[in-house]
């Protein structure tokens, strides 16, 4: 059997980071099984379904990398085989035509919340012969069945039991002939080949009526995954007050795609104690089985942990590649080609302690930036007469030195010493003549980046 999962968003607002994490763990189990992941776009609430929310959804899920098999599938321009599925339960007996209107309903429950009765609605249309209907506007019905039980196995919940007097007779079919979103995704899941429905727990009593209806067409159920939901770091249910919210957000504050998709497959589920692995590891290992039953936590620090580390060791190209998105993401200007070539020389003593895209870039300032370099206020601190003295003192030094580390580390040392001080104590008005920062890459490796011209002449005009 070929795994087919599938991740069916409805494009009401942006991709959420909880939309985000389904869809990865459909995506690692489809890929680590061989198997495929299909895009399904739940849109059939026309009023509130747009062009630019699919379209952040499809943004989202290409900068995360989940790519997916064929085309996103729009679930409105299936309309009609929903409708003709409805009408296949109809002609076997498995659904009626309900003719209650909305104020009888609405009566019906009004009186027995106020004799204290189920709310439960028993359409008086269920077994009426149809030769006795009116000519009214209908609605189609499920002829769900009214005692026993619907048991559903499920791989993170284990057996989930609902009695069947506690469900109605859900509507198909609206009175106008359009699908309901309960049986559009029955019958766009058969349809697809979905073999494992993986989705969020709030889902899970979706599972118990839906089940009903592929009983009722006698298709075969998928394997049933209903993960709990991301909450927020103080337990309760994630909002906007706990930061971020949409996949986009995370891109625009600078946390690169391998380390989210690191990050958030760890949310939920757990190999072991492993915490940072790659795509391929996670592939591998990724199984329901995995997936634990008590809401996850957003961490904000543990991503970003995650993330310093998968910069780390992130290829050059790659990262470049990241840059661009998240520039693009916050609105700020693309680099230059220029700017490009230096971060890239410059990548290996920046990565290291980097835990954001922001941060590397900040660290960056001194092969992204141009002279003159205005040291901000901590900087400024390190410059006085007596250190300017003492870059120009260095300045002949560095003319002659052949340019590596250890000829530059030794024409830095005997300046300091000549002054009866250590070497570190001229690495602050480096910094703040190399970058114009306080806190940067290593004086020697900022050296090494620029060239001696260019170290020379950010001297000089620290010095004046």
């Amino acid at each position: 059997m070929t795994v087919v999962t599938r991740f069916a968003p409805s494009p009401t607002g942006f991709l959420h980071i909880g939309g985000a994490r389904t869809a990865l763990f459909n995506w690692l189990y489809a890929r680590g099984r061989g198997g495929k992941f299909l895009l399904r776009i739940e849109d059939t609430d026309r009023e509130r379904s747009t062009p630019q929310a699919t379209q952040a959804i499809l943004d989202g899920m290409d900068w995360l990398g989940l790519d997916y098999d064929g085309d996103a599938i729009s679930q409105f321009d299936r309309a009609h085989r929903h409708a003709n599925v409805a009408q296949q339960m109809l002609d076997a007996g498995h659904a009626y035509k309900c003719f209650s209107t909305q104020d009888e309903i609405a009566a019906f429950r009004d009186s027995a919340r106020e004799n204290g009765k189920s709310t439960l609605f028993r359409s008086p249309w269920r077994d009426i012969d149809p030769a006795d209907h009116p000519n009214a506007p209908f609605v189609i019905r499920l002829k769900a069945p009214q005692d026993g039980e619907t048991v559903i196995h499920d791989d993170v919940q284990g057996e989930v039991r609902w009695q069947n007097d506690q469900l109605d007779d859900m509507v198909l079919l609206r009175s106008d002939g359009t699908p309901v979103y309960m049986l559009a995704v029955v019958v766009d899941d058969y349809d697809m080949g979905v073999t494992h429905v993986i989705r969020g727990d709030d889902h899970l009593s979706n599972a118990a009526r839906q089940s009903l209806i592929y009983t009722a067409m006698g298709w075969p159920l998928p394997t049933y995954a209903h993960i709990p939901l991301i909450h927020g770091p103080d337990g309760k249910k994630l909002s906007k007050r706990h930061g971020a919210l949409g996949v986009g957000e995370y891109q625009a504050m600078g946390y690169p795609a391998p380390g989210m998709r690191n990050y958030l497959a760890r949310l939920g589920w757990s190999h072991g104690d492993d915490e940072f692995f790659t795509d391929a590891q996670a592939k591998e290992w990724f199984d329901t089985t995995g997936i634990g039953k008590s809401p996850a936590r957003l961490d904000f620090k543990k991503l970003e942990h995650i993330c310093g580390q998968h910069i780390a060791v992130m290829e050059n190209a790659a990262l470049l590649h990241e840059i661009d998105g998240y520039l693009a993401a916050s609105g700020q200007a693309a680099l230059t080609p220029k700017q490009k070539d230096g971060l890239s020389t410059a990548m290996y003593c920046l990565k290291e302690r980097a835990k954001t895209i922001p941060e590397l870039l900040e660290k960056a300032h001194f092969v992204l930036g141009k002279r003159p370099f205005v040291p901000d206020e901590k900087a400024a601190k390190s410059l006085d007469d007596v250190t300017r003295s003492l870059l120009a003192e260095l300045t002949p030094h560095l003319q002659n030195a052949s340019w590596t580390r250890d000829m530059l580390e030794t024409a830095v040392t005997q300046v300091a010493e000549g002054h009866g001080m250590k070497m570190g104590k001229l690495a602050g008005p480096l910094r703040a003549a190399l970058a114009g920062r306080a806190v940067t890459p290593s004086v020697f490796d900022m050296m090494l980046v620029i060239g001696r011209d260019e170290t020379i002449a950010r001297l000089t005009d620290a010095a004046a």
